[in-house]
């Protein structure tokens, strides 16, 4: 006896759709209420960063503004809902003053602080914070990543195979409450002395780790960089990279393996 064949059930493109829009709105809440991907474009915080590394962003820590949905579209208001302040030395998602574009920077600063640098030295509510200089970061030069600026350049090293690496001055600081991290400091710039500021409520100071190389609470908005940034702009706090890639990728596709760093699921809440 032949067993008949059921008919192919017909496409529904109506529910095709709806299933697509139901999928796209639950990536977007994720993005928007839970955790985001970001990637590091520039080398401002280097030497814990490096340009190409990709991280996870948690967007709940500090609560939601109306920056917080991936799409800048809600009317600018004041305040966070279920807001809470970071702490200091927390690296920090934040979007810029005048663009509101994804910038990443570490917390220095928290209401009521006075900030200001003396020769490169970071004073906090007026005592220095610790500055220990350790051994210099090599980092080995590849296309996103090279010492090539006018203020860097002079650390670039050509090795006897030909290769080329960075050879960076490196401190330690140490915030008070033990939050403990390492900067670059490459050599006397304008940024290293500023007058001292009281961080007002409702606001954070915020600087780059590579402190010659970072336009962060420093520089007016005005003059590319972050001021005294409102809270409400901060999007969220950097967790752990996921992976890194040097630049080097093609449509090759082994260069999708070859690029990759050994710099997998490093925890950035240390």
């Amino acid at each position: 006896m032949t067993q008949a064949i059921a008919p192919k059930k017909k496409l529904n493109l109506a529910e095709e759709a709806w299933q697509l829009f139901l999928l796209a709105l639950a990536v977007l809440a994720v993005h928007t209420l839970v955790a985001k991907p970001f990637y590091i474009p520039s080398g401002s915080m280097l030497p814990g960063l490096l340009v190409g590394d990709r991280l996870i962003v948690s967007k709940f820590p500090y609560g939601y503004s109306y920056l917080s949905p991936s799409f800048n579209v809600l009317p600018e208001m004041p305040g966070r809902l279920f807001g809470s302040l970071p702490e200091r030395g927390d690296i920090v998602v934040i979007k810029s003053p005048i663009a509101k574009d994804d910038w990443i920077k570490r917390v220095i600063g928290l209401p009521g602080d006075t900030v200001q640098m003396v020769n490169g030295q970071l004073i906090l509510n007026g005592q220095p914070v610790p500055k220990v200089k350790v051994a210099d970061t090599v980092m080995q030069v590849t296309p996103n990543s090279d010492c090539a600026t006018m203020i860097d350049a002079q650390y670039r090293v050509i090795r006897p195979d030909g290769g080329a690496e960075c050879h960076l001055p490196t401190y330690r600081e140490t915030l008070p409450g033990g939050r403990s991290y390492l900067v670059h400091d490459l050599a006397n710039t304008p940024q290293d002395n500023t007058e001292a500021v009281i961080v007002p409520e409702g606001h954070v100071f915020l600087m780059g780790d590579n402190r010659d190389n970072s336009e962060d609470s420093r520089f007016a908005p005005e003059l590319g960089g972050l001021g005294l940034l409102p809270v409400e702009n901060i999007v969220g706090r950097a967790e752990f990279t996921t992976f890194s890639l040097d630049g080097s990728t093609s449509f090759n596709p082994v260069t999708w393996v070859t690029a990759l760093r050994n710099r997998w699921f490093i925890s950035l809440r240390d």
